[in-house]
């Protein structure tokens, strides 16, 4: 039995390298891709090389393939995103920005959003007077995510914070021009000119 393993051993890597990409294709994500992909390497090599290779040259290109499909796997990053989480939830799409497709009312409107997930495009709704198409705009209220209540960036007042740094702005201002205006002090004299 043993003997029978070991001189089908090729045959038996392509096998359960292709059980293991089916089962990432049943559960994306589940990582088996890796490991799918070396074994299928390596029983490809060993059934398509006439010489009959050893188990140890076997796990050498296992090892080897499945190094660089672990590379090409995070290089490309196959399920999109690069580590970036898409929408998961309404509440996520609060403070999103993006832009008018079509121009928003109180009542009709759309936008598509930077961050809006699989299809970017919301229905939207103005708190007051009418966006124009290209116009970028903030999500205030989700709503659930059927309908988005928007603002345009360029009528958003000032805050707080915003007050906060623009005084501090100005007070940075006006140091830096009273010490451009202030009396130098006068050179201290020498050890030469007080012996003189």
């Amino acid at each position: 039995m043993l003997e029978l393993l070991v001189g089908n051993m090729p045959l038996a890597l392509l096998i359960a390298g292709l059980v293991l990409m089916g089962l990432e294709a049943i559960s994306p994500g589940a990582h088996l891709i890796v490991i799918g992909v070396a074994l299928v390497g390596a029983g490809l090599i060993g059934v398509l090389v006439p010489l009959t290779l050893s188990p140890i040259v076997l796990a050498a290109l296992t090892l080897a393939i499945g190094v660089g499909a672990a590379y090409v796997y995070r290089e490309f990053d196959f399920y999109g995103g690069k580590g970036t989480a898409q929408t998961s939830d309404s509440s996520s799409l609060a403070g999103a920005t993006g832009y008018v497709t079509e121009t928003v009312t109180a009542r009709e409107g759309q936008v598509k959003l930077e961050e809006g997930g699989f299809s970017p495009y919301y229905s939207a709704r103005s708190t007051g007077g009418t966006i124009e198409e290209g116009e970028e705009v903030i999500v205030l209220d989700p709503g659930g995510g059927n309908v988005l209540t928007v603002e345009a960036l360029g009528s958003i007042g000032e805050d707080e914070i915003d007050r906060a740094l623009a005084e501090g702005a100005d007070d940075a201002d006006d140091t830096d021009t009273n010490d451009e205006n202030a009396p130098s002090e006068p050179e201290a004299e020498t050890e030469t000119e007080k012996s003189s």
